[in-house]
């Protein structure tokens, strides 16, 4: 038994356990049925081959997708640079403008300045108090030289769920490519590549009860886009990413995402009513807590919240018995209010006061329960008159 055996989790956003039948999945291409999926010569090459391109598809059905437009990677991090990049160096000399939100994820924001700095023009757009796009500012930033709009579709802290149909229609109607990092909505929301207009759409493995180390991006194929690998070699995945796949965890995510497609309907209503109870129990024993990102517009299983008079790395440190992860990222060693936050418009002291819950397929009633008492102890011993005399 580890030493987090006894530790509620409650950080599903940040990573998910790999399911046990992913992992039984997985382990006859670890020790057995090892070949090389490139490998066409012989047997267990073409053994190999075949579970990669069942894995294919898996994820192509999760989308909506055609299994021909699922380029495996290592993650979300990977899809995203080659999404961004691909897309923006291919087409710079035409249309060399991109758009995407303040509140992307970094990989995201850093691909786009890394564009910027070689020679494309970028728009970065704010977002409303919820957490929302606002659509004729989407609309406006988007001009006859725009390559690529980029947007999540489920934000990784607040878990807000942007309208990708729409955002879709505009991209499409102005000529636009829209690219999506759907790690965070992959399994946990509907998702139609087609009934959306998405262009391109990132997947990460390890936020879906797959293994760490694996993702996938679709690329669509009509209309075409048309991307510069970021890697050279031997062509793989029709020369959009070279390397040699990992048959195991490709059979992985691919499974993870039957199960998740599977799953998706029955763990959204479960999740949504353990939602419906930590938020009521805690926001009983602590008024004065604030829902940052919009209510209704959101995955189940997340919630953001800032708790006055607190301090979010204090809370996290006395918590040892609740796995759960701050608004706040810690850089050398200051701590920096949330960017997201910052974002919506919360103030800097709440925004430091901030945890993210994150619920997922192995948390329980009691577990809620347990972890709401927890931290609304915490709470309450911090702002204690004691306990504000020693700070």
């Amino acid at each position: 038994m580890s030493v987090a055996g006894s530790t509620i989790y409650l950080d599903y956003q940040a990573t998910t356990p790999t399911d046990a039948r992913v992992v039984e999945a997985m382990l006859p291409f670890l020790n057995e049925q090892f070949g090389n999926p490139h490998s066409t010569s012989h047997a267990f090459g073409w053994e190999a081959k075949d579970a990669v391109e069942a894995a294919r598809e898996e994820l192509a059905n999760l989308i909506g997708a055609e299994p021909r437009e699922v380029v495996f990677t290592s993650g979300a991090t990977e899809s995203n640079n080659l999404a961004i990049k691909g897309v923006g160096r291919f087409y710079r000399e035409r249309r060399p403008h991109i758009v995407t939100l303040v509140t992307e994820h970094k990989c995201v924001l850093e691909s786009v300045r890394r564009l910027e700095r070689e020679g494309n023009r970028v728009t970065i757009l704010g977002v409303g108090a919820d957490g929302l796009v606002d659509l004729d500012e989407l609309a406006a930033a988007i001009d006859d030289e725009t390559a690529l709009v980029s947007i999540m579709t489920v934000n990784n802290e607040i878990g807000v769920i942007q309208p990708m149909a729409e955002i879709g229609a505009l991209c499409r109607s102005r000529g636009a490519f829209l690219h999506t990092d759907a790690a965070q909505a992959a399994g946990k929301v509907p998702l139609d590549v087609n009934a959306m207009n998405i262009d391109l759409l990132s997947i990460s493995g390890h936020k879906m009860y797959g293994p760490m180390g694996i993702g996938a991006l679709y690329v669509r194929r009509r209309p075409r886009v048309r991307l510069e690998p970021l890697f050279d070699g031997g062509g793989q995945e029709r020369g959009i990413r070279s390397g040699t796949l990992p048959a195991p965890l490709c059979v992985g995510l691919g499974t993870a995402a039957r199960l998740a497609a599977d799953e998706l309907a029955s763990e959204a209503e479960r999740l949504g009513a353990l939602r419906g109870r930590f938020l009521n129990a805690i926001r009983a024993r602590v008024p004065d807590m604030r829902l940052n990102g919009s209510a209704e517009k959101r995955i189940p299983g997340n919630l953001n919240l800032s708790f006055p008079g607190t301090d979010s790395e204090q809370l996290m440190a006395a918590l040892g018995g609740v796995a759960v992860s701050s608004g706040s990222a810690c850089t050398s060693a200051e701590v920096e209010p949330s960017y997201v936050l910052r974002a919506l418009g919360v103030e800097d002291d709440l925004a430091r006061a901030s945890l993210r819950i994150g619920l997922g397929r192995q948390t329980t009633e009691d577990e809620v329960d347990r972890a709401v008492d927890q931290i609304a102890d915490e709470i309450e011993r911090q702002r204690s008159p004691d306990a504000q005399s020693v700070a």
